[in-house]
């Protein structure tokens, strides 16, 4: 059974707050310092010698699996404390032992570290420098630089939710041509840039943030003016965050997003030109004034890494609205008394307009349950009016 909506943010605030705290005895654990993160990068390379000269004898290693001996980690750049970043280089050295470092797919562990947070979540990725397409032909047989990328801060758990980590990875995937003034500076407001869009935006707009939930979850186009670039980019990320996409059918989003369009003829029009955000043309409805509140109240507990789950709860909890939506229709086909649980359902899940779009599109080309729906949308007319 789902969750109520302030059951799932006090369990997630709680959970957060847990696996930041660390399994050791309280006496053992040092003050939560929150607003701490940290960053390392290093360059790898590894001999040849761990590869092509294995012979067997060396019973903790292979091929897939290399020693201690076959590679080495040169620190480039951090801001973490040197014992702080001698501790991390060796769980790094552990993980790649282990061989459970693979480039381009980032991992996310609990480490405990010499620093006032004592134990931070962990997000490394291994990455390796492209080569530009001269370079590649005339030196094909020179492998490429590699490095090992690590962001610090929160939890294990917070970063993990956090798919924009993988964006700094790209972006500084793209500026490893020139590490000194490049990659520094990305790594350096890797937090900024990552974690803490969703909470600028929910500051921003505090109980406005209703009508961008209900612009996410309807597909309607927004359009931001008189912004700064920062403002901008974050709401666009907060869109992306809370959109549905990639949990229902391409071609049903792509429709709806069309659907939608022509409907209103009106993109969302948010104008940050004065003291505080206008919005235009914007809707909003029960469902998503749930969760505007969900996330005030994550707001007041300072905590940036809570954030992405909510959105994820936010997400989760809509999907599983369509899906029993769908089911109601599907037996109303056949059964009247389907028919009224469908209509109640839409009443008291505050995201009926919304839903009954998202399933009206999914069914264009199926006559039975586009009866269905059309009965519904009459109801629904009918007790908007009344």
């Amino acid at each position: 059974m789902l969750r109520s909506l302030q059951e799932s943010v006090d369990g997630d605030e709680r959970e957060l707050e847990s696996s930041e705290e660390g399994a050791g005895p309280a006496e053992e654990r040092r003050p939560e310092r929150c607003s701490n993160t940290y960053y390392c990068l290093y360059g790898y390379s590894s001999s040849e010698r761990g590869a092509d000269s294995y012979d067997g004898s060396r019973s903790s290693a292979t091929p897939e699996t290399p020693s201690a001996e076959d590679f080495s980690l040169s620190l480039v750049d951090t801001n973490l404390p040197a014992e702080a970043e001698t501790e991390l280089r060796s769980f790094i050295a552990k993980r790649l032992i282990k061989g459970a470092l693979f480039e381009g797919m980032g991992n996310v562990a609990s480490v405990e570290l010499s620093i006032p947070e004592y134990r931070v979540g962990c997000y490394y990725c291994l990455l390796q420098q492209e080569k530009p397409l001269e370079t590649a032909t005339m030196e094909s047989n020179i492998s490429p630089p590699e490095y090992v990328i690590c962001f610090l801060g929160g939890s294990d758990k917070g970063l993990e939710l956090y798919p924009f980590l993988k964006r700094s990875l790209f972006g500084c995937r793209e500026r490893q041509s020139n590490l000194e003034t490049c990659i520094k500076p990305y790594l350096r407001s890797w937090f900024e840039d990552a974690v803490c869009p969703i909470q600028r935006v929910v500051q921003l707009f505090q109980k406005k943030l209703t009508f961008l939930l209900h612009a996410a979850l309807s597909y309607t186009p927004v359009e931001v003016k008189n912004s700064d670039e920062r403002t901008k980019k974050d709401i666009n990320r907060f869109l992306s965050a809370a959109s549905l996409q990639g949990l229902i059918q391409e071609d049903t989003m792509t429709c709806l997003c069309i659907a939608m369009t022509e409907e209103q003829h009106k993109s969302v029009v948010i104008d940050c030109g004065g003291p505080q955000p206008q919005f235009h043309n914007a809707g909003s409805n029960k469902f998503c004034e749930d969760w505007m509140q969900a996330f005030l109240n994550g707001a007041e507990g300072g905590n940036p890494f809570l954030f992405w789950q909510i959105l994820e709860n936010f997400k989760l909890k809509a999907i599983q609205d369509t899906n029993n939506l769908k089911r109601f229709i599907r037996q109303a086909e056949m059964n009247h008394y389907a028919l009224f649980k469908c209509y109640v359902f839409l009443k008291n899940c505050g995201s009926g307009d919304v839903l009954l779009k998202i399933v009206k599109v999914e069914n264009a080309e199926m006559p039975e349950a586009n009866n269905v729906i059309t009965v519904l949308e009459e109801f629904m007319r009918e007790t908007a009016i009344a």
